[in-house]
């Protein structure tokens, strides 16, 4: 049952990620063809809730995605089981979502 839900889950993520990969690949290509530096970026930045909440969003995901992910690898070809296994896969997850919610807030605030 809970692998089930943790399959269905990390589809989820997956549909929500996919625009957001096509917004973050699309800011790249505008800011390198309109020539902007890091300078530049970080003041279009700074303050919005717009790209805080978009970006903040995206880290959400991708740490859910990504901790799910691991947890069946480390389950298939490291034969970790339960409760290791649950509990190293929720260490990950924090581990991604601080460092990620971290970047944006100094990207953004």
């Amino acid at each position: 049952m809970l692998d089930t839900r943790l399959y269905l889950l990390q589809r989820i993520t997956a549909m929500i990620m996919a625009p957001l990969v096509l917004l973050h690949l699309g800011v790249i290509i505008f800011a390198i063809q309109g020539g902007l530096d890091s300078t530049e970026i970080l003041a279009r930045t700074r303050g919005s809730l717009f790209w805080g909440s978009t970006y903040s969003l995206f880290v959400v995901t991708v740490s859910i995605h990504a901790a799910i992910g691991l947890r069946v690898v480390m389950f298939e070809w490291l034969k970790i089981r339960d409760p290791a296994l649950g509990g190293i896969s929720w260490l990950l997850f924090a581990i991604l979502m601080l460092t990620g919610l971290r970047a944006v807030f100094a990207v953004v605030a």
